[in-house]
């Protein structure tokens, strides 16, 4: 059990019998009255937030997530099945519990599969990505005046935006949770 007076960043909890992630917290000691904790709270099932707040003393139990490595393989459909390279155990998880998080991922990747008490609710997956261009437009000469970008769609099928001098068949590096393009590789 943790109180709300030692909430940190990052913490996990268990909240009217769902899994939050505190996002944000502020101890607040008002002029009068008692002080309380205002937080800014994830559900780290659905991804909705919520602000809520909390007497210090106020104690729930923490929430044990357990992050374990394992490959994507492949999809077939509505699952997408997964391996654990040291065991070579295979799951699969309804898409409806990824929410997009492959949206940068490739077979064969390695990503982070996210469980409280055996349960998989989610998938982690890794911070950057190289990734084939496989269309875009031609970028034109003097159109860098302004440092524009232009659509391109990647290997796993996303839509990003990158600059004018990309083309087809380069290999790009792209931030997984934003979506945003960091470089050629």
């Amino acid at each position: 059990m943790i109180s709300a007076g030692d909430f940190r960043n990052g913490l996990t909890i268990e909240y009217e019998g769902e899994i939050y992630i505190v996002l944000d917290f502020q101890h607040v000691k008002p002029g009068k009255g008692a002080a309380f904790v205002r937080t800014k709270l994830r559900n780290l099932k659905s991804g909705a937030t919520i602000e809520k707040t909390f007497r210090p003393t106020e104690r729930m139990p923490r929430a044990h997530i357990e992050r374990k490595d394992m490959q994507y393989l492949y999809s077939d459909g509505t699952l997408y099945h997964f391996m654990d390279v040291d065991t070579y155990d295979q799951i699969a998880i309804d898409e409806d519990q990824l929410d997009g998080a492959l949206t940068f991922v490739k077979e064969n990747d390695m990503v982070k599969i996210l469980s409280h008490q055996g349960k998989v609710f989610g998938i982690e997956p890794p911070q950057f990505a190289e990734l084939k261009i496989t269309e875009t437009e031609p970028g034109f000469k003097g159109d860098t005046a302004t440092g524009g970008n232009k659509p391109a769609t990647v290997e796993t099928g996303a839509l990003i935006h990158v600059p004018l001098f990309v083309e087809i068949g380069d290999v790009v590096k792209i931030d997984t949770k934003t979506g945003e393009y960091l470089g050629r590789v």
